[in-house]
């Protein structure tokens, strides 16, 4: 049963919730000037500009990639015009320890690698986190080689129209994002919000490629390694935030899977908990200990029944927040395909079905944000928490 709340008490809960996030969260002025506003959960008259990140918070998903090949500085330029409240990175590395933003490091998909003979011979079969896969990989590459090439629409089949856009644009580093924020930061006059992941993480360590270090640096480079900064660090791998907490003060988020999942340095590491379990009471104690939030699949906080409809909200939200962890759930996007089945309209997979009514049955549980491909349809849905 969707339990309703009145809007302005949705925005009171977020800021209440983020207990020792909101702390994290909020202080004084930062490096640049482009980190110069209040942070959530700040006192509004410490500055007289209330709380900087709305609830519910609206996160561009690899940007805009509802409407431009995710990942690309064309998607991200977009989900910041569109008005996301902050855009999200994912970090993988090269050959040569640059991180780059791609959603996975098999680059097979979302890149024109496969065009170029000149890299016929990279192609190769690898393990990553249990699944076998055949692709071109970016620790296989220099960043010099990955800049040859040009990015392209991960899934056409269902965003056709995106591939107009297929080679406008390379693959860009985290340094570029984080110098390209700053710019837009200080156009806007306000701070630019980014949510960065580690990808893989435990994999790539293996191979002598730590992410946390070189994430790190460049944090602290750019100014962003405060708790007051403009910027959420996540990852599905619990043991890497850990590592990022002793690194920088940055706040912090753990991405969780579905509910009878275990986190792959779980799976390493011998450690029999799954999903189901750390979101239980004492599982998000612990994650408060080094965590400001949770970012779990959107079916733990709504699972979805056999004939693929919403079911039951679960008490994760409330539990989460008991344990004074904010959540921004992941993934809503326009097209039935990855709609509930209760939101689907018409025949056509790839049309839009009632995104909005699905919006509204996800916010009224009391989430604090969600992760959204079209972040334009987000904000019109979140409006109407927002008041």
């Amino acid at each position: 049963m969707e339990r309703e709340q009145k809007p302005g008490r949705r925005a009171l809960l977020g800021a209440a919730a983020l207990g020792a996030g909101a702390m994290a969260l909020s202080g004084a002025g930062t490096a640049t000037a482009a980190e110069t506003q209040t942070a959530p959960g700040a006192a509004a008259g410490a500055s007289g500009r209330g709380h900087e990140l709305p609830v519910p918070t609206v996160i561009g998903h690899r940007g805009a990639s509802g409407y431009r090949p995710e990942h690309t500085f064309g998607s991200y330029q977009l989900a910041l015009d569109m008005g996301a409240d902050i855009i999200e990175q994912d970090l993988v590395p090269t050959k040569d320890g640059h991180l780059v933003c791609r959603h996975e490091n098999d680059i097979t998909a979302t890149t024109d690698v496969s065009a170029h003979p000149e890299f016929a011979d990279r192609k190769t079969t690898k393990t990553v986190d249990g699944t076998k896969l055949t692709g071109w990989f970016t620790e296989d590459f220099t960043l010099a080689e990955l800049k040859t090439l040009r990015a392209k629409e991960r899934i056409p089949g269902n965003r056709q129209r995106n591939t107009l856009y297929d080679g406008r644009w390379e693959v860009p580093t985290f340094e570029e994002v984080l110098q390209w924020a700053e710019r837009e930061g200080r156009e806007r006059g306000r701070r630019i919000w980014l949510y960065v992941e580690t990808k893989h993480p435990t994999y790539f360590r293996k191979l002598g490629l730590g992410l946390e270090e070189r994430v790190a640096k460049l944090l602290r480079r750019y100014g962003r390694h405060r708790k007051d900064s403009a910027l959420f660090l996540q990852s599905f791998e619990p043991s890497s935030i850990q590592r990022l907490r002793k690194l920088v003060d940055t706040p912090a988020v753990v991405l969780l899977s579905t509910i009878n999942s275990r986190p792959w340095d779980f799976v390493e590491a011998n450690d029999p908990r799954t999903v189901a379990d750390l979101v239980k009471p004492e599982g998000l104690k612990w994650i408060a200990s080094y965590a400001q939030g949770i970012g779990p699949d959107l079916s733990v906080i709504i699972p979805r029944t056999p004939d693929g409809k919403l079911g039951t909200p679960t008490s994760v939200v409330k539990d989460a927040h008991a344990a004074g962890l904010i959540l921004h759930p992941y993934t809503m996007r326009n097209e039935n395909t990855f709609l509930p089945a209760d939101f689907r309209r018409g025949s056509d997979p790839n049309a839009y079905g009632d995104a909005f009514g699905a919006f509204k049955a996800y916010f009224a549980t009391g989430i604090d944000g969600i992760f959204s491909d079209n972040a334009d349809t987000a904000l019109l849905a979140a409006a109407d928490f927002r008041k």
